[in-house]
C-alpha cells in the first residue's frame, strides 16, 4: 500500500507585507514632513530675550524683510489679507494669528497688521521669534 500525501492548498499572494511597507513610508514622511506653512520668501525671526512656548493653531502671518506677505504659505497682498482675516474670523471667533517677521523687518510693515488684526477682533496675537541661544 503506497500512501500519497495531498498536496498543500495554494494561497493567493498575500498583501499583508506591501501593507505594512506602506504604514512604513506613510509614518516615515509624517515624520520628516513640516505640518506647518512655510511663505514663500525667507523669514528670520529675531531672538526673543524672554518668553514662552508658541501656542499651535490658527493662521500664520509671514512678514518678509522688504514688507511682502504671505498667509498660511501663500503670497497675499494687505487688500485681501484684511478680507481672508475677516472671513476666518467669522468662521472661528478664536481664532489665533501668529505673525512671523524677518528679523530685518521695519516695525512700520508688522505694527500695522498687528492693529489692524486686533481692530478685526482677533484676541491672540502671537509674534513668532527664535529662541534665546539658538543659531
Amino acid at each position: 500500500m503506497k500512501l500519497t500525501r495531498r498536496a498543500p492548498p495554494q494561497h493567493g499572494e498575500t498583501i499583508v507585507a506591501l501593507i505594512d511597507v506602506v504604514f512604513f513610508l506613510l509614518i516615515f514622511f509624517m515624520l520628516i514632513g513640516r505640518m506647518d506653512a512655510t511663505a514663500p520668501f525667507d523669514v528670520v525671526p529675531p531672538v526673543a530675550a524672554s518668553g514662552s512656548d508658541m501656542p499651535a493653531g490658527g493662521a500664520t502671518l509671514s512678514v518678509a524683510a522688504d514688507g511682502a506677505l504671505a498667509l498660511d504659505g501663500r503670497a497675499i497682498s494687505r487688500s485681501d489679507l484684511d478680507a481672508e482675516l475677516e472671513a476666518r474670523l467669522t468662521g472661528d471667533p478664536a481664532l489665533r494669528l501668529r505673525v512671523n517677521a524677518h528679523r530685518n523687518a521695519e516695525l512700520r510693515h508688522v505694527l500695522p497688521l498687528v492693529g489692524a488684526a486686533e481692530a478685526m477682533g482677533i484676541r491672540d496675537v502671537v509674534l513668532v521669534v527664535t529662541p534665546a541661544g539658538s543659531p
